[in-house]
């Protein structure tokens, strides 16, 4: 679905720009894990026993954020992060498999074609599983746990790695390194309303594929930033399951166009940005400064080191200015097609900090809301105009309280 994919972009011009160390962030993982040493001046309980041992690594590994688990309407509970891969070697490094571990249980392996479908150079939007010296890969992680499932305290990386030039026995030619153990976290994810009501709302884009929000990672101030991790862009289909109907190049073509956008939870307004023209549809735009990428747009405090942000709203619709008390359900502007965006959608995110590009990604679950179907994620006719084509097996059900993935069919409630 190359429009809505396109949509999705948020950040697009500036995605994956640079080639770029892991952070120094609060929020990310350190690349060592610490020795266990001990000292005759601390006391200790048990056998004393020295650090542990030491191996060669080709590639330095570190996590860009602890992940939050948040269930979803797979019925799955999601541990979405990334893991940055660093050559330091002169000579390539080629990934063979990627482990995610809970203590010596596997939750997770990529292997094959897998490792190249979530990996990616910093700089390069292609699949590969080739480290070239002194690049750095990222590696998209969604670690699926049964709901009823414990969680774990801490995961683990046990990387396969295959050498161009071994140098045995320090650097055999096939290795297995165990790095980058990540703590997750307790935090809980906001329970919030969904910010739109009506039928036929499209999660264009969302957890936990690659898509133009999860493979956003934003180069701001020297450092990287995964605002848009669980952002979702919603397009409204039509009756008979059509993205636009007539002139696509129009944004009243368009059944979402002008739809209310309402508050999903009482609080304050941070920001309201509004005077932003609307685009042309059906295509990208260019030119735009780094804060015309939302478009017009809301940033709300929502509590507990929470943030909304509510982009590409109608030109002159936005009803709120900074400092307004607002409560759930009231009405803050309309969908529109201003900023970053190529069709008429709005995209939603929360993240830890009020600006759009410098903060992290939060996941958030929706309080209530009706999954109708779930589009067929290789539709293309979709894009001209056609009538959707909806996965099979999809049974329509009421949600409580979890998140919707890429591709849901939802109706929300009218307000």
């Amino acid at each position: 679905m190359a429009v809505i994919h396109t949509a999705a972009v948020l950040f697009g011009a500036i995605t994956l720009i640079a080639a770029c160390s892991p952070t120094t962030e609060t929020t990310s993982t350190a690349t060592q894990t610490p020795s266990a040493t001990t000292s005759a001046s601390t006391p200790q309980s048990g056998p004393l026993r020295g650090p542990e041992p030491s191996a060669a690594t080709p590639l330095v590994a570190g996590s860009l954020a602890e992940p939050i688990p948040v269930p979803a309407t797979d019925g799955k509970v999601h541990l979405a992060y990334e893991l940055l891969l660093t050559n330091v070697l002169p000579q390539e490094v080629t990934l063979t498999s990627v482990t995610v571990l809970d203590r010596d249980v596997a939750l997770l392996t990529l292997a094959g074609d897998q490792v190249s479908k979530w990996t990616r150079l910093l700089g390069t939007p292609t699949p590969t599983t080739k480290v070239s010296p002194s690049a750095t890969a990222v590696v998209w992680l969604d670690v699926q746990l049964d709901k009823d499932a414990a969680v774990p305290q801490t995961l683990t990386h046990s990387i396969g790695v295959s050498l161009s030039e071994p140098q045995p026995p320090l650097l055999p030619a096939t290795m297995t390194e165990h790095v980058a153990p990540v703590t997750v976290q307790t935090r809980k994810p906001i329970v919030i309303a969904p910010p739109l009501a009506g039928p036929s709302w499209l999660d264009g884009d969302s957890c936990c594929e690659v898509g133009g929000h999860r493979g956003a990672l934003n180069p701001i101030n020297g450092q990287l930033w995964a605002a848009e991790r669980f952002a979702i862009d919603y397009v409204q289909l039509s009756p008979d399951g059509r993205l636009f109907i007539g002139d696509k190049t129009k944004v009243e073509s368009y059944p979402g166009f002008g739809a209310d956008i309402y508050a999903v939870t009482d609080g304050p307004v941070v920001i309201a940005t509004d005077g932003l023209e609307e685009q042309v549809a059906g295509k990208n735009p260019t030119g735009l400064t780094l804060d015309q990428y939302p478009g017009n747009h809301i940033v709300q405090d929502l509590g507990d080191g929470n943030y909304a942000m509510y982009a590409h709203i109608k030109t002159g619709s936005i009803k709120v200015k900074p400092g307004d008390q607002v409560k759930a359900g009231q009405l803050i502007g309309s969908v529109g097609n201003t900023g970053n965006t190529s069709a008429p959608h709005l995209h939603f995110q929360v993240m830890n900090g009020p600006d759009p590009l410098r903060a992290d990604g939060l996941p958030f679950v929706f309080d209530s809301f009706r999954l109708d179907s779930r589009v067929s994620p290789t539709d293309e006719a979709i894009d001209d105009g056609q009538s959707a084509v909806m996965q099979p097996g999809v049974t329509p059900r009421d949600e409580t309280d979890v998140s919707p993935l890429s591709f849901d069919v939802m109706t929300y409630a009218d307000r």
